[in-house]
């Protein structure tokens, strides 16, 4: 068996949270590459692998899995033994998927487009998107009242889903200085066994 490669740019948050999923699998991938600056992902030989043109990818022996959530989801049944990254029960199961929605939808169009404006130049309404990052963010803090993860009262797949564009949101002029509760998860995350950081880029709040 040769070791699963991560079609993976480093400044891109749903890259970060496959990369992230398979080092706490303790699993070590090939890292390829993908050049979004120059193009890398419009190229014929990249589209054959992903036609929407996005990292991530992954690649496990011929498997191809694109999108980050997809990715996420088949890491977790195919690697976690401890069941507990993506529960099987019809409840637990449920949440989960909520917090993926949400990590696709609110957090994406907050947090992950504020980012993108002040990072990548990319042409939001930038005063939409911060309001549209701290709604979502506002909905969290209340939600981690008493609780130590999104989904469970453990780590799963949400958490994961849910941590980069966060843990990155004051790049794109969002702070997390109201938000104690997401500060806390945010913490336990980068200390659970396995964690791997996003590179981190002096834009927005960041100096």
């Amino acid at each position: 068996m040769n070791a699963i490669k991560l079609y993976h740019f480093p400044l891109s948050g749903h890259s970060h949270r496959a990369q992230l999923m398979l080092s706490l699998l303790g699993l070590d991938p090939q890292i390829e590459f993908v050049d979004l600056a120059k193009g890398a992902h419009k190229t014929p030989e990249y589209l054959a692998i992903n036609a929407f043109g996005q990292v991530p990818v992954i690649d496990d022996n011929g498997t191809i899995i694109a999108d980050s959530t997809a990715i996420l989801v088949y890491l977790a049944k195919k690697y976690d033994t401890s069941g507990k990254w993506l529960p099987a029960d019809p409840a637990g199961a449920a949440e989960v998927q909520r917090w993926l929605a949400v990590a696709a939808g609110q957090i994406n169009n907050g947090p992950a487009r504020a980012r993108l404006i002040t990072v990548f130049g990319a042409g939001f309404d930038p005063k939409d998107t911060i309001d549209r990052a701290h709604a979502v963010l506002q909905v969290i803090e209340t939600h981690l009242n008493g609780r130590e993860y999104l989904a469970a009262d453990h780590p799963t797949i949400a958490d994961v889903a849910g941590y980069s564009y966060i843990a990155h949101a004051p790049e794109g002029n969002v702070s997390l200085q109201a938000y104690p509760n997401v500060r806390a998860w945010l913490a336990r995350i980068e200390g659970l066994n396995g964690f791997v950081p996003m590179p981190r880029t002096k834009a927005g709040l960041v100096v």
